[in-house]
């Protein structure tokens, strides 16, 4: 059961503000990879570099601490997009789409995936190699198209950790039972229970996809306790700040 949020129906780690829907926004990726594939074409003609990947920003949240909702107001400050689990999985679970993000990135930033793939797997053959290596596509082809804010699905550590800023959003089981309990109105009981399925299921995810147990905060530029922010835009504020910081950007 999914509780009211505006337009639509709020689903724990979704967005819940009403936004394009997953396939206007994957067709948005498609034209823009299939254009920028005919500049890069001319520019090979023409003997230019290929551009360098923009700073991106990565948020890998425990579900239930509003990390989308951060994520929006950063984006909105910065002039982003945001990339939220729906969107990287719709590219990386359809074949056809899939298969034009790999040529994408290939042809602009050649060598990224299979380098990022040796990186994180090794010889380590318990991977599910054909959906990471679709995963790390998809992440890539979505971050070398515009600048993005990508949260979940690991992209913190897909993406190369000198072109992204990697933040960790965090809360108590309690803190993030509440939030659940009344953004989807209902009881606090049920929302626990909907979180620690959840929690199992982001834990299975990581460990057949990138063979981790666990978010170790070394793999992060800041974790933040959400537990002690009232305001979300006060968060997105610390996190616009270390992205300028960090980037040298305009702020």
């Amino acid at each position: 059961m999914a509780g009211k949020v505006g337009i639509g129906e709020y689903v724990p780690g979704k967005y819940a503000k009403r936004i394009p829907g997953t396939e206007e926004r994957v067709g948005h990726y498609v034209r823009t990879w299939e254009s920028r594939q005919l500049v890069q074409k001319k520019a090979e003609r023409a003997a230019t570099a290929p551009p360098d990947l923009p700073p991106c920003i990565a948020i890998s949240r425990k579900i239930g601490v509003g990390a989308l909702e951060i994520a929006d107001i950063v984006a909105e400050h910065l002039g982003y997009k945001v990339a939220d689990r729906e969107l990287i999985e719709q590219i990386a679970n359809q074949t056809n789409i899939s298969k034009k993000a790999v040529a994408y990135f290939d042809e602009r930033f050649p060598g990224y995936v299979n380098r990022t793939f040796k990186y994180l797997f090794g010889e380590k053959s318990f991977i599910d190699s054909d959906y990471s290596r679709q995963l790390i596509s998809a992440v890539f082809a979505i971050a070398g198209s515009e600048p993005t804010l990508f949260v979940g699905r690991g992209a913190h550590l897909i993406l190369p950790r000198e072109r992204v800023l990697a933040v960790r959003c965090i809360g108590s089981d309690e803190y993030r039972a509440k939030r659940i309990a009344y953004v989807m109105h209902i009881d606090k009981a049920e929302a626990k229970k909907k979180l620690t399925g959840i929690d199992k299921e982001q834990a299975a995810f990581f460990k057949k996809v990138f063979g981790k147990k666990a978010a170790s905060p070394y793999e992060f530029d800041m974790v933040m306790n959400l537990d002690h922010f009232t305001n979300p835009g006060d968060v997105a504020d610390i996190v616009a700040l270390a992205f300028n910081k960090k980037f040298n950007a305009a702020g």
